[in-house]
């Protein structure tokens, strides 16, 4: 199969996921979106049917485990099997959002780690190849017998605040001791100063900002962390920050999960302004909702695919 773009045997084909991103992804490569029909039986049973000649193809398969996360994971797996069986030449999994990635050990007798489970349900299926992006856990990777691209959404963010914060006094908040080090990195590249909240958290899905450390008084704050699920941990520690002397408080966060009341509560908090990725779509709610800002890494990800295909570095897309 040759496609626009002078790649040879190379296609991208999207579940149902986010199929804008894919979309964009693929204006980006200059080629088509691969022709791929999806559909569900009565009893919701999943049907994949590809369109196109994949044999001997280096076919990627675009697809975020975002909410409903069983339904999109599964609609993965088996377009993992369908490309294979249509004798595709490598297969890569492109998952811009990992679900089950909380879920990285063992936290209570007797409970899983989901995170490999998937990551073996992958494999099995038929991918020799893994691109994802900011996931919640690093060790990840190490889950899978296959090569995995880790990529972080700290390039198209960094180039954000660059342009729009540059003569800013800012201090990089981690809302967590897990993110200190993305603070760090953000903060290192800015010439910003570092805070940290100390957070207790109680329960799953709930949050309680206990401390502040560091100075962020007369200052403008903007918190980084990998995704934004229930909002709790993020507007808990925007508002603590605006409690403590902050100028504004933004947050930034690559997965916007958005669920339960996050919008409501995101409204309500003292965030100015909240700056996600597109590696899961909105729903409509929160397209309308003004303090919400989208940042696509669309051609991060294309980049990525192209490098892959070509068997070129994708080390500086790290930086």
């Amino acid at each position: 199969m040759t496609v626009n773009g002078g790649f040879k045997g190379f296609c991208v084909f999207s579940g149902t996921a986010n199929i804008e991103l894919a979309q964009k992804i693929c204006n980006y490569l200059n080629i088509p979106l691969g022709e791929c029909i999806i559909k569900r039986f009565s009893d919701g049973e999943i049907f994949v049917e590809i369109k196109d000649n994949i044999r001997g193809a280096d076919v990627f398969i675009i697809q975020p485990t975002c909410p409903p996360v069983n339904e999109h994971l599964m609609e993965l797996l088996i377009m993992i099997d369908a490309a294979r069986r249509a004798s595709a030449r490598r297969i890569t999994a492109v998952l811009p959002y990992y679900g089950y990635a909380r879920q990285d050990r063992k936290t209570a007798p007797r409970t899983p780690i989901s995170a490999k489970l998937v990551a073996n349900l992958i494999v099995t299926a038929g991918a020799r190849r893994v691109l994802t992006m900011d996931l919640h856990a690093g060790q990840i990777q190490g889950f899978f017998d296959i090569p995995v691209d880790h990529l972080y959404a700290l390039p198209v963010f960094l180039k954000y605040l660059k342009e729009n914060f540059k003569d800013n006094d800012l201090v990089i908040v981690s809302p967590d001791a897990g993110g200190v080090e993305r603070a760090r990195e953000y903060a290192k590249r800015l010439n910003a100063s570092i805070a940290i909240i100390d957070k207790r958290r109680e329960r799953a899905n709930e949050s309680v900002v206990m401390n502040v450390v560091g100075d962020v008084k007369d200052k403008i704050a903007i918190i980084i962390d990998d995704m934004i699920d229930t909002a709790g941990t993020m507007c808990n520690a925007a508002n603590t920050i605006k409690e403590r002397g902050a100028i504004e408080v933004y947050g930034m966060a690559t997965h916007p999960v958005l669920s339960g009341k996050a919008l409501e509560k995101i409204e309500k908090s003292s965030l100015k302004a909240l700056f996600v990725s597109d590696t899961i779509p909105l729903r409509e709610e929160a397209r309308s909702l003004d303090k919400i800002k989208v940042l696509s890494v669309a051609n991060l990800l294309g980049e990525a695919i192209r490098r892959i295909h070509t068997d070129e570095s994708i080390s500086s897309l790290f930086i």
